[in-house]
């Protein structure tokens, strides 16, 4: 007997497809010359899982999770591999699954169950290794009492790649959107609320609006272009953050909080990034979900947009415009229009009727008989029913009313931030301009730094970071920035400062262009988090 999901019914189902009567006896040929070797282990003298490892780095390589369970399985007996086996590497294999793609998910399960526990990302290529590190011991009740809270957090990770698994329709709808946005790096974290929620130490509204915001920080985060893997850092710790006593309003301050290329984006800069960006030539998926949130928002009869092949998304001035539209806005407006808005949310619509408002111009595509915006139903084209003609100005005038609708979807909660910790330690990133002022001491990745000048502290810092990877100096442009030479002429650069016996920096900068190029250097190296300042008290 086997599982529904066993790697021997799926061998058998695909080479059942494969095989044909034309086939047959080439197949049945091959397998004659098919050779199988039998090793035979004394159990008392050799270690048959550092055999196995020689013996699979000499073949194809198998998966992460394929050494893992080899690993937990080939120290026992057969009974304790059985029981270890159905009482949990089965139940993790059945529901680390995308069932959509029917693909097995269970080296990012474990990868995202090691991130948790070890507030580290481990490399996909060393989940095992990290896995042995971390439960060494292969011996039964270890195994049971380190693969009992594995087993579950795995029934979560199933809800969280399958949404339609989750029976409540509010929860789902939520997973659904965090599913489209692709916000795996959050997985890790979304696991533990989940539990917290199942375990009711949060009610169903408080889960709802933890996945609420975190969509609405990465979904900002993404309209204004900052690198997704500066969340890796936040969200591999972010659990550890949460005050059970302050769920949501813990978890928000403290995002907020976050500096440089980790921070939850302010709606003046969604704003201003949203109104040229290109969405249309984003991917389908959160181009969908853009305009599927704006048109459902607080709407009690929301439209289906995912999935359904009847609605389209549709440029109001078109991609290949009738000439018409030249006439009537003019060759200025009309180029400005087509290199500018074109793609942007402000031009962007849903329709059903795509294929007969097409290259049209603009009234003939808002009055056409059962399929013009003044037929239409949908949120999205109430503006465009009543707009008298389409130019820059309308364009302009519909973004202000989506980018309203904009920010009552994608919230930044209006909460009161300290501005400072009692002791007065700040945040580089947060810290008062530096002119004038003389520093106490500084903490850097966790270690205090004795320093008075910023100075001082500017060249600590970069001599740290080059200890640490000087080849992310000359593979991005901080080398430049900072003008670092082997050899330093006279002039270049200037007051040239050693960082090491090899190398130098330019020295000859205010306090303020000092923070300037730390920040700089610590955005590129994902560390704005490592560096706190004490100013010292004015004398």
């Amino acid at each position: 007997e086997f599982s529904e999901f066993s790697k021997v019914i799926d061998n058998f189902n695909y080479f059942k497809s494969r095989i044909t009567e034309e086939n047959f006896e080439f197949v049945l040929k091959g397998l004659s010359k098919l050779m199988f070797v039998e090793i035979s282990l004394d159990r008392e003298k050799d270690d048959p899982q550092r055999i196995f490892e020689s013996l699979n780095s000499t073949g194809l390589e198998l998966s992460q999770a394929d050494l893992i369970r080899n690993y937990i399985l080939m120290g026992l007996n057969r009974r304790d591999q059985n029981k270890i086996y159905d009482n949990y590497w089965e139940i993790i294999e059945k529901l680390a699954k995308d069932e959509t793609l029917n693909t097995s998910k269970v080296s990012d399960f474990i990868r995202d169950y090691l991130t948790l526990v070890n507030n580290k990302i481990p490399n996909k290529s060393k989940v095992y290794l990290e896995f042995k590190a971390k439960f060494p011991t292969t011996d039964l009740q270890e195994l049971e009492t380190n693969l009992s809270p594995i087993k579950s957090l795995v029934k979560f990770y199933n809800k969280l790649l399958n949404p339609k698994n989750e029976t409540d329709k509010d929860i789902r709808l939520q997973l659904e959107y965090i599913n489209r946005l692709e916000i795996n790096v959050a997985y890790p974290f979304l696991m533990k609320v989940y539990e917290d929620y199942s375990e009711n130490v949060i009610d169903k509204a408080t889960f709802i609006n933890v996945l609420d915001f975190i969509q609405s920080f990465a979904w900002r985060r993404f309209i204004v272009g900052l690198p997704t893997n500066a969340l890796n850092k936040i969200f591999m710790t972010l659990y550890e953050k949460v005050d059970k006593n302050d769920y949501l309003l813990s978890l928000q301050k403290w995002l907020l909080k976050r500096p440089g290329s980790q921070r939850f984006p302010k709606n003046k800069e969604v704003v201003e990034s949203l109104k040229l960006k290109d969405v249309y030539n984003i991917k389908s998926k959160n181009r969908t979900y853009l305009l599927e949130r704006l048109e459902n928002f607080e709407n009690n009869e929301p439209v289906i947009i995912e999935g359904n092949a009847d609605i389209t998304i549709e440029h109001i001035f078109p991609q290949n415009p009738d000439p018409k539209w030249k006439v009537d806005l003019g060759a200025d407006e009309y180029n400005l229009i087509k290199e500018t808005y074109l793609n942007t949310i402000g031009n962007l619509t849903l329709s059903g009727n795509n294929g007969k408002l097409g290259n049209k111009p603009f009234v003939f595509k808002r009055d056409l008989e059962n399929a013009g915006y003044k037929d239409s139903r949908l949120w999205l084209n109430k503006y465009l029913s009543i707009a008298d003609k389409w130019d820059k100005a309308e364009i302009e005038r519909r973004f202000d009313l989506l980018a309203e609708r904009f920010l009552k979807i994608w919230q930044m909660p209006e909460i009161e931030l300290e501005e400072r910790d009692e002791n007065n330690e700040v945040n580089i990133f947060e810290a008062e301009d530096p002119k004038h002022k003389k520093l106490e001491y500084a903490i850097f990745f966790d270690q205090k730094i004795e320093v008075n000048q910023v100075a001082k502290l500017y060249v600590e810092v970069f001599k740290q970071l080059f200890e640490l990877q000087p080849e992310t100096f000359f593979t991005t442009d901080l080398a430049e920035k900072i003008t670092l030479t082997k050899n330093p002429k006279e002039g270049n650069p200037r007051q040239a400062v050693a960082i090491n016996d090899t190398y130098f920096i330019e020295g000859n900068i205010d306090n303020i262009g000092k923070f300037e190029k730390i920040k700089h250097a610590l955005t590129i190296f994902d560390s704005e988090d490592e560096l706190t300042i004490k100013y010292a008290e004015k004398e």
